[in-house]
């Protein structure tokens, strides 16, 4: 999008995960400068805190800085916490943070509460923390929830989703997006009639980020690109009550056959709410 069309988030607040580097920040800093109030997240202090210092220097609003580790659940229960003391109203949550594909036959690791590290960061954290910050959202209504998830998706084996048994880096990645477009297309249609809407997207193809060099990958996309693809998604009003689609990009597509599956998509809210219940006790 360009800068004149973003003009419509001056005043607005966002909360964008995982915004101390990469999309994110790019995100982040777009949405800032065209006045956005935004609440920058990340693990590392010091990026986090580069993030909002290109804000500032772009001429936005002096950001909040959040830290969380979304290895662990109750970390994305804290970080919820933390944002409900800051502000009393939330216009958009994007849930950006995550772990990247992984290489085959890398070993398999685990979050902080044990689950398979992926599953937990790409899928269960922002899970709790979209839960936990559904009362603003609606209370701000119209309000967005925008995932970023990614073309990269397989099926959950609901018989081994902890992938004790052949497990690789990018089968978890995939399976953990997946999991995260299905859990996009029940909350929409949970959500409906509130004013808050729903969507997942793929930015781009393999974008020239710290992860994708740090995974050895061959960029094949801009960060700018993926960033235009995201923020359409925050902020386009072509977009106002549309909610429960999946992007490839700009382009509406259908995922994983299975993310169509009612059966699937409840035996994963029901995982979903043991594990996090597991893990919060």
């Amino acid at each position: 999008m360009r800068d004149d069309e973003l003009a419509v988030m001056a005043g607005r607040t966002v909360l964008v995960t995982g915004s101390s580097d990469g999309l994110g920040a790019h995100v982040a800093v777009r949405l800032g400068a065209a006045g956005a109030r935004v609440i920058v997240h990340g693990r590392d202090a010091e990026r986090a805190a580069g993030t909002a210092r290109r804000i500032v220097e772009a001429g936005g609003p002096e950001p909040d800085v959040v830290l969380a580790d979304l290895a662990r659940l109750a970390e994305a229960d804290r970080l919820a916490d933390e944002v409900l003391a800051r502000t009393g109203r939330l216009d958009v949550l994007v849930n950006n943070a995550g772990i990247g594909f992984g290489d085959p036959g890398e070993a398999r690791s685990l979050s902080g509460d044990g689950y398979e590290l992926r599953f937990a960061v790409n899928y269960l954290a922002p899970a709790l923390l979209t839960r936990r910050l559904l009362p603003l959202l609606t209370a701000s209504a119209p309000a967005r929830i925008v995932n970023v998830s990614s073309v990269g998706q397989q099926a959950i084996d609901f018989a081994d989703p902890m992938l004790e048994r052949g497990y690789d880096g990018p089968r978890a990645y995939r399976q953990s997006k997946l999991a995260q477009i299905m859990a996009t297309f029940d909350l929409a249609a949970e959500l409906a009639g509130t004013g808050v809407t729903v969507n997942a997207l793929h930015p781009a193809t393999f974008m020239a980020t710290r992860m994708v060099l740090a995974g050895g990958h061959t960029p094949l996309s801009s960060v700018a690109e993926g960033g235009d693809a995201t923020l359409r998604l925050i902020a386009d009003p072509a977009l106002d009550g549309v909610t429960g689609r999946y992007y490839d990009g700009l382009r509406e597509t259908a995922p994983h056959r299975q993310a169509a599956d009612p059966d699937a998509r409840r035996r994963l809210r029901e995982l979903t709410d043991a594990l996090i219940a597991g893990a919060l006790g």
